[in-house]
């Protein structure tokens, strides 16, 4: 058996489909079906059930892949070890948190050129959970999303909170009195959020879940900018992080709600694979800068 073979497999079992796994590794699909029948050969098993769709793995594959992805971590560690000190090239595949983008990417992309100007580092936003779904499967090499500081990861990543962002519950300017209110007080209001996926709205969720009350969504809609124009001008509240209230062009038409039951507080997350070679440097780079940009931040705020 060889290891391209292993790679095969196990990207087939992830990607639920050889035109998929095909895509994922650059080959045609002939190719991939080859070297899944040449690992069954050497096996002497069959590891898919090939009358399935999705496609899935026997009873016998589900436990051979568990056993390729330790073979996997152990020859990502050896190229760690015979790697040499020659600065990285190639690409760096990066996901960032449309929030964390808006306020720190293009600097943290700059000082990476600067470093690194024979790497090339591609940069995709999106909401944190679907960021960290295509970094286990292999689709990014690192993520900087926005998850709840409780947050657990796959043991096959390594996770570092960067720092923690408050948010800030905003109405209409006057729409609400000024004190502390209760979330069920809120829901008379409803609120316009992120889709589903957001970090922010997870919190606020699972915040009602456990005093008994169903999320009142009156709009979803991705961007800062937009879901504080539709506050402003009165279509519900809006969660979002400080920074980006107080460097908005709205936040004079917009009232920080006190609510007493929910103290929203989120936390910077830099995720990857815990061996990644030559990337790990630029990697350990990008986040250094995410986080120097949000203490700078807080810093502005409390001068």
């Amino acid at each position: 058996m060889k290891i391209d073979e292993i790679d095969a497999f196990v990207t087939v079992i992830r990607c639920q489909s050889l035109q998929q796994a095909a895509l994922a590794l650059g080959l045609t699909q002939p190719a991939i079906t080859r070297r899944l029948q040449n690992f069954e050969e050497a096996l002497g098993v069959e590891l898919l059930d090939r009358h399935t769709r999705p496609l899935k793995a026997t009873a016998t594959g589900r436990v051979v892949y568990e056993q390729c992805r330790v073979i996997q971590r152990e020859l990502d560690v050896l190229r760690e070890i015979v790697a040499s000190d020659t600065p990285p090239v190639g690409t760096l595949r990066l996901g960032v948190a449309q929030t964390i983008a808006d306020i720190a990417l293009s600097e943290a992309m700059r000082g990476l050129k600067a470093a690194y100007p024979d790497l090339q580092a591609r940069a995709s936003t999106g909401w944190g959970s679907q960021l960290l779904q295509r970094l286990e499967q292999g689709e990014l090499d690192a993520a900087a999303i926005l998850l709840p500081a409780n947050k657990s990861f796959d043991d096959t990543l390594t996770a570092r909170s960067l720092g923690r962002v408050k948010l800030a519950a905003v109405a209409q300017k006057g729409l609400l009195k000024k004190r502390a209110h209760t979330l069920a007080e809120c829901q008379s209001i409803g609120w316009i959020l992120n889709p589903d996926g957001c970090g922010f709205r997870d919190g606020l969720q699972r915040a009602l879940t456990g005093l008994g009350l169903a999320l009142k969504l009156n709009l979803e809609t991705p961007g800062t900018g937009l879901q504080l124009q539709l506050v402003a001008d009165g279509h519900g509240l809006g969660l979002v992080p400080l920074p980006l209230l107080q460097a908005s062009a709205h936040a004079d038409t917009l009232d920080v709600v006190s609510i007493s039951d929910f103290k929203p507080l989120i936390d910077i997350w830099l995720v990857h694979p815990r061996v990644l070679g030559k990337l790990q440097q630029p990697v350990e780079r990008f986040g250094a800068a995410l986080e120097r940009q949000f203490k700078e931040i807080r810093g502005q705020r409390a001068a």
